[in-house]
């Protein structure tokens, strides 16, 4: 694909990555719905799924618009976000704790996309595009407020992963000094050794 060479181009190409990232979420969405544990992060996370698929509706009206394509080049800066945060909450056993990580990995999408249309709003507006400039704005508030459940629902759950991290950490501790009291208890005293045959 040709580099842009105009900001109508580069707009053009911003939608199509910002097209690209709302398809990856709505793939990668059902996944960390089915890892959360947490009733209300599940909640927040289908209510935001069910607004990505309308945001993604939008981004089409405005291509239908302008009489151009939706489909481009893989969004590589989401692709890297979502894997990054797939690959953080795989490794978590503990449940509390891996939907504080879920949530973090939400947070980075949500916050990409604001970077994201920002800048595309910003464009639409230089470029006279008031009816697209209203729509991203929409979508723009729908980021923002979908940041703000998240850290809502993170101050209990970072909580809760906090508190059940300390007692995890304490009943480690509890086994290993038992298990070195009865090492201790099974070896024999060192002044009770063999002595040598003359």
């Amino acid at each position: 694909m040709a580099s842009p060479s105009s900001l109508q181009e580069l707009y053009v190409e911003q939608l199509r990555d910002l097209y690209d990232a709302e398809h990856q979420i709505i793939k990668a969405l059902p996944e960390m719905i089915e890892m959360s544990r947490s009733e209300e992060l599940k909640e927040a996370l289908n209510d935001h799924l069910e607004v990505t698929k309308k945001q993604a509706e939008r981004l089409e009206q405005i291509f239908e618009d302008m009489d151009e394509e939706p489909k481009g080049e893989r969004c590589k800066g989401m692709q890297g976000v979502l894997a990054e945060g797939k690959d953080l909450v795989g490794k978590i056993e503990g449940e509390k704790l891996r939907d504080a990580a879920i949530i973090a990995s939400a947070q980075r999408v949500e916050h990409y996309e604001m970077a994201g249309y920002g800048t595309a709003r910003t464009y639409a507006t230089m470029l006279g595009e008031d009816e697209a400039a209203d729509l991203l704005e929409e979508t723009l508030g729908e980021e923002k407020d979908a940041d703000q459940t998240l850290t809502d629902l993170a101050s209990e759950i970072n909580r809760e992963a906090n508190v059940q991290g300390m007692k995890e950490e304490e009943t480690s501790r509890s086994e290993a000094e038992t298990s070195g009291r009865s090492r201790k208890a099974q070896s024999p005293p060192a002044g009770r050794r063999k002595k040598k045959a003359a």
